[in-house]
């Protein structure tokens, strides 16, 4: 069992169950999943792009990535319907607590003048979603192997209410939070 996840049973739920009084432990806030997106635009000229993609997002996470296809046409940026344009993983159970533990005490504290993630992520029901510049932040990417440089977007998923409960979750995690 990782780190993170023993850390959420003993400290993280009880703290949550005494701070917004809940009656049960199972009324406590979790992260039920963690999306990891990349949006390959550059797929639409050079289908190679997608493979760099697919290879970035597989030694990050473990796991074999889905090719995401765009949803309709539009025809100023010259897409159509079908076409594949990313990749997407989603994780879940232990690979999600290794991927958030390595996420919050690794690849962030990488980020350059990094002084915590910005809070305004957060979508009205309690999830959160962080985009970086760069895959270069996760120690299992190296710079000579890469052909260019992807933004993700990461979105954590959780069973919270609303955005407060969502935030002191990830907060007691771990999570390197702004102060503003």
């Amino acid at each position: 069992m990782p780190n993170i996840q023993q850390r959420y049973k003993t400290e993280v739920v009880p703290a949550l169950m005494k701070e917004f009084s809940y009656s049960t432990v199972l009324r406590a806030p979790r992260v039920q999943k963690i999306v990891l997106n990349i949006g390959a635009g550059d797929a639409l000229d050079n289908q190679k792009v997608l493979d760099g993609a697919v290879a970035d997002l597989q030694l990050i996470t473990g796991q074999k990535p889905v090719l995401t296809k765009a949803r309709k046409s539009i025809a100023n940026f010259k897409l159509r319907e079908g076409r594949q344009i990313g990749v997407k993983v989603t994780l879940r159970g232990a690979r999600m607590w290794a991927f958030l533990d390595r996420l919050c005490n690794v690849a962030l504290p990488r980020i350059r003048d990094f002084r915590g993630i910005p809070s305004k992520g957060f979508d009205g029901r309690g999830n959160f979603t962080l985009g970086l510049r760069e895959q270069l932040v996760f120690p299992e990417i190296q710079y000579d192997k890469i052909d260019m440089l992807r933004g993700m977007e990461i979105t954590i998923v959780t069973t919270a209410q609303n955005d407060a409960e969502g935030h002191r979750l990830l907060e007691l995690l771990g999570m390197p939070f702004r102060r503003d």
